[in-house]
């Protein structure tokens, strides 16, 4: 399998069992708490696939993978 290029990955930060996106890559919007839980991270970081609706402007990103700090999506977002 191809790895992923860079400009398909997000950051991400955990706070208190939440994961939030410092911005939306669809929008704009700032500090945009997902509606991922803990568990679909943890599948993700095994490399399961998992939907994340933005809350802000109800788009829906793939992730394929994710590691500590960048959700790896299936589209380009930078």
């Amino acid at each position: 399998m191809k790895p992923i290029p860079f400009d398909h990955t997000w950051p991400y930060d955990l706070q208190m069992g939440d994961i939030y996106l410092p911005s939306c890559p669809y929008c704009g919007n700032d500090n945009v708490m997902t509606n991922m839980s803990l568990e679909a991270l943890k599948r993700a970081k095994e490399g399961v696939k998992a939907r994340v609706n933005m809350p802000c402007c109800r788009k829906t990103m793939i992730i394929i993978e994710a590691d500590e700090d960048y959700l790896w999506t299936s589209e380009k977002l930078r």
